[in-house]
């Protein structure tokens, strides 16, 4: 399986991160031949193709972590970025990786640091926790966005880590929350009820009070992250495509983000069309910043029930289906790097091995990348 994964040089350097520490600048988004796109620091089209959910823990299931990697994480992350670029991955959208599941909470890994993302050393994306209004998080109560407390607690997460990752050419932009819950929420976490009662939206009262709220988080959480980085792209919320979602709230974000990011596990010119109505009517970039399709047979149902393996071809499709849109920015797929016990897919699994499904998925890869650049020119 790995000789299998050899690829030519031309291929290893299409896969190659754009970004350069030192170039001076930073990601910005621009528009190539009606094409909206990111523009890397040294101003070229970037279509970003990632891997999200990065984590090393499984790896420690047994001896491997210590006997391949000698307990060192900057030796597994220089890994990690060989292996990426090998199946033609050029970014990494979000580190975090599910881990655990029960009816009492339901978890994800931490961050990376800094050091760690500067050791993996690719262009990435990074989740600042102003709130955890995730649809998946079932113990927190929620804040009320428009307080003062709220405020205070936003500006100490962007001192805390804005103010860190200002320099860093790498980053693509930050992330706020995973699959808000503005109007919906999830049998789990019912008890908390969503941000904004979704009745109220029967009536243009409640309709304009939701514009009001939405408008004050967007801005409160700008201007934290604009106090301690002038720099980076503000990637915004990560909203569930299939969930409630008012025109409202996405309006009311469009003035503070620079891009509209979505989760959306559906066919791939589903996919499409979806994001193609929210690019429409903001007139802003899309990013699809969480996906993924599983191979027959598996359990419907979340969480997994059986180990899985990612569709090769209906991702290839997905690809495909959104280098026509000419308003999407890339494709971050729900990965993972390494299979664990919560999520039951992967590209390597415990004792790191490369996954069947690999050698397809890398392929499709570089051909989409080798069809952005074509079209680019």
């Amino acid at each position: 399986m790995e000789n299998a994964l050899r690829i030519s040089r031309r291929q290893l350097l299409g896969a190659l991160p754009l970004a350069a520490a030192g170039s001076g600048g930073f990601y910005r988004i621009g528009k190539v031949k009606g094409r909206q796109c990111f523009l890397d620091p040294a101003g070229r089209p970037f279509f970003s193709i990632g891997m999200n959910h990065v984590d090393s823990a499984p790896l420690r299931t047994d001896d491997t972590w210590r006997r391949e990697f000698g307990n060192d994480t900057e030796r597994w992350l220089k890994t990690v970025r060989t292996d990426l670029q090998s199946w033609g991955f050029n970014s990494v959208g979000w580190v975090q990786e599910y881990v655990s599941i029960s009816d009492q909470h339901h978890r994800h890994s931490r961050s990376f640091t800094p050091e760690e993302y500067r050791w993996l050393n690719m262009p990435y994306g990074h989740l600042l926790p102003f709130i955890e209004s995730h649809q998946w998080e079932i113990e927190t109560r929620l804040p009320k966005v428009d307080s003062a407390g709220f405020a205070e607690w936003c500006d100490y997460v962007a001192r805390d880590q804005c103010s860190r990752y200002r320099d860093d050419p790498r980053l693509i932009g930050y992330f706020y929350t995973d699959c808000p819950v503005w109007v919906h929420t999830k049998p789990d976490n019912a008890w908390r009820g969503a941000l904004f009662d979704a009745k109220e939206l029967e009536t243009a009262a409640g309709r304009a009070e939701l514009s009001r709220l939405a408008t004050h988080y967007y801005r409160t959480l700008h201007q934290a992250i604009r106090r301690y980085d002038p720099n980076h792209l503000i990637l915004g919320d990560r909203y569930e495509a299939r969930a409630p979602l008012p025109e409202e709230v996405v309006r009311a974000a469009s003035p503070f983000v620079d891009v509209l990011s979505f989760q959306c596990f559906s066919p791939p010119s589903e996919m499409r069309t979806t994001l193609e109505r929210w690019a429409s009517l903001s007139g802003k970039p899309v990013l699809l910043a969480d996906a993924a399709h599983w191979a027959k047979p598996f359990t419907p149902g979340w969480p997994p029930r059986e180990d899985r393996q990612h569709d090769a071809a209906q991702y290839a499709d997905a690809l495909n289906a959104l280098l026509d849109l000419p308003a999407c920015v890339g494709y971050h797929l729900c990965g993972a790097y390494v299979k664990n016990n919560a999520r039951r897919y992967g590209f390597r699994d415990a004792r790191n091995r490369v996954e069947p499904h690999v050698v397809a998925m890398a392929h499709a890869n570089h051909a989409a990348l080798a069809r952005f650049r074509k079209e680019i020119g």
